[in-house]
């Protein structure tokens, strides 16, 4: 018996390791289908209030037309931002390689080796730290210049989500785990996508209204920034803030860079620590360290797209290998993180 269990364990270890291998080589396919998945399901409700009102063929093209419409912008904004960003980046390169300089000169008269020195100046230096933002703007834009590819995916889902209710009572009869789960990972997703983009939103437009303010360059890039990663668990927000950070240094010196810390950090504590988890409530139901592995995880195995849909990816899976399998329900308190787990109610 214990052979045989190990042998399971074995079998199910490699599976998952060739899944996960697979998930990797596939990322350029699999990315824009979980995208495509989550704009469906986060335009489901949108769909099912307009089948009351209209024929569902009309329902369905509506929901395209705004599922593309939604693309288009998201990608035009990252286009502009992008361009932006590498002449800015340019502007301030003498400016960078200056307090490159500068860095390595006082290390130089505290004592600190040339190579030493030189190694920490070069770590420091504010080009690299500002091409992370056109590595993350980039990384997604890349991810989403397959758009036909993308908008051939939502042409087929938006039609074929006519047909979700009835072919999910048709599996209920066989497999009702497995249909609560996926609707615990269709309202879960859903209740994440639409409250981040919502409060992305208004964190971005309050971001550029208070960098404009300020006089730092590029207001609108970053606030395109913030409003991606909204999206990011965890950390967004301080992949959001090193660029206008670094750009007040350059511009304004000490005293801009911790004005844009500073009005960041309150906006961010106030907006995304305690307004926005209110709103998302518990129907993600994954703890923060969860979350956060999630995050690295899905980063690593779908590139920059997967650090937005880390989320959705996490609770698919939790979803078909914990809540389809009753004999697995042990597993959700330590997924959750709340010792009195519940399952997430199944949403519209």
């Amino acid at each position: 018996m214990n052979q045989s269990r190990t042998l399971s364990l074995l079998v199910g270890a490699a599976a998952i390791v060739i899944l996960v291998a697979g998930l990797r080589a596939a990322a350029g396919i699999v990315g824009p289908v979980v995208l495509a998945l989550a704009l469906t399901i986060l335009f489901h409700p949108v769909r099912v209030r307009l089948e009351r009102r209209m024929p569902s063929w009309a329902a369905s093209i509506l929901v395209l037309l705004s599922a593309y419409l939604l693309i288009i912008v998201f990608a035009f904004a990252l286009v502009v931002s992008v361009g932006r960003l590498a002449t800015l980046i340019a502007d301030y390169d003498t400016q960078a390689a200056d307090m490159t300089a500068n860095i390595h000169d006082s290390l130089a008269d505290l004592g600190v080796g040339s190579d030493q020195a030189e190694g920490v100046a070069g770590a420091l230096d504010v080009t690299r730290l500002l091409d992370l933002a056109t590595s993350v703007l980039s990384g997604i834009l890349s991810a989403l210049s397959g758009l036909l590819f993308i908008g051939t995916l939502l042409l087929f889902m938006a039609f074929d989500s006519a047909k979700a209710g009835r072919l999910a009572e048709g599996v209920r009869a066989h497999r009702p785990h497995l249909v609560e789960g996926l609707g615990s990972f269709a309202h879960g997703t859903r209740n994440y996508l639409g409250v981040s983009a919502v409060f992305g939103l208004i964190v971005a437009v309050i971001d550029t209204a208070v960098l404009y303010a300020i006089g730092i360059p590029g207001a609108l890039i970053w606030g395109v920034l913030a409003f991606v990663t909204n999206f990011i668990p965890n950390i967004g927000f301080v992949i959001g803030v090193i660029p206008p950070a670094l750009i007040g240094l350059l511009e304004g010196g000490a005293d801009l860079m911790i004005a844009v810390i500073v009005l960041y950090s309150v906006i961010n504590a106030v907006i995304q620590s305690i307004i926005q988890p209110r709103f998302v409530g518990d129907a993600v139901g994954l703890s923060t360290t969860l979350t956060f592995l999630s995050l690295v995880f899905w980063t690593w195995v779908l590139g920059p797209l997967g650090a937005l849909l880390a989320v959705p990816m996490t609770l698919f899976f939790r979803a078909i290998l914990v809540e389809a399998d009753p004999a697995a329900d042990w597993m959700r308190p330590l997924i959750s993180g709340d010792p009195v787990d519940e399952p997430v109610a199944e949403g519209s």
